[in-house]
């Protein structure tokens, strides 16, 4: 299991998009869960960034969460679409 560490932006941005779109707030939810119980969940379609120690998954079709990954430690960064974020 991983211990999921959320930074201040990437909480900023969440807040945000679950204001601008409420629908949003279920997918979020089950993809953190994911993250937590098993990085290597197909749904998340993880992969590392290239020239980056960052890797991104996905929450929908557009919408990205872009992290580090350190032992057990996943710090998510950022979120946004997949123009915002890369």
């Amino acid at each position: 299991m991983h211990e999921l560490i959320l930074s201040a932006a990437f909480q900023r941005q969440v807040k945000k998009l679950v204001k601008q779109k409420p629908s949003l707030k279920p997918k979020l939810t089950t993809t953190l869960k994911h993250l937590q119980k098993s990085i290597r969940h197909p749904s998340l379609r993880l992969h590392k960034l290239s020239g980056s120690q960052n890797w991104s998954v996905s929450v929908t079709e557009d919408l990205r969460i872009i992290l580090h990954w350190e032992g057990n430690q996943l710090y998510c960064l950022r979120i946004g679409s997949h123009d915002e974020v890369y």
